[in-house]
């Protein structure tokens, strides 16, 4: 992209430059696509972070390459989201010694409330 660190923050012309999209479509994204919200700096100044720049990029294969119309692309983003945090594992107290642990903490706070 630039001679920029991976995740350094970027600009809208580098982003603009690096996506081959205008600015104009990169602001009016900002307002359709409620998960994509760029760091404001003074002045409305808008600095993209590499999530945000890989969320851009998304975008822009969906709509431009996949023909995904600006809303279904948003519907689809917003599914993936919710399968993405409903396939994180949650976390399981397997482990005999972090459960002894805790067991151990209950105790001296209950003492310590007595």
């Amino acid at each position: 992209m630039t001679d920029k660190a991976p995740d350094a923050f970027r600009t809208i012309g580098e982003v603009s430059k690096a996506l081959s999209i205008q600015p104009h479509v990169l602001r009016y994204w900002e307002e359709q696509f409620p998960m994509l919200r760029p760091v404001k700096r003074a002045g409305g100044r808008r600095l993209y972070r590499p999530e945000d720049v890989e969320l851009l990029s998304t975008i822009d294969r969906l709509v431009h390459r996949e023909g995904f119309t600006l809303r279904g692309a948003k519907k689809w983003l917003q599914s993936r989201d919710k399968v993405e945090l409903a396939e994180e594992p949650a976390p399981t107290v397997d482990d005999h010694s972090l459960l002894d642990d805790l067991i151990a903490l209950r105790a001296q706070l209950a003492a310590a409330l007595l």
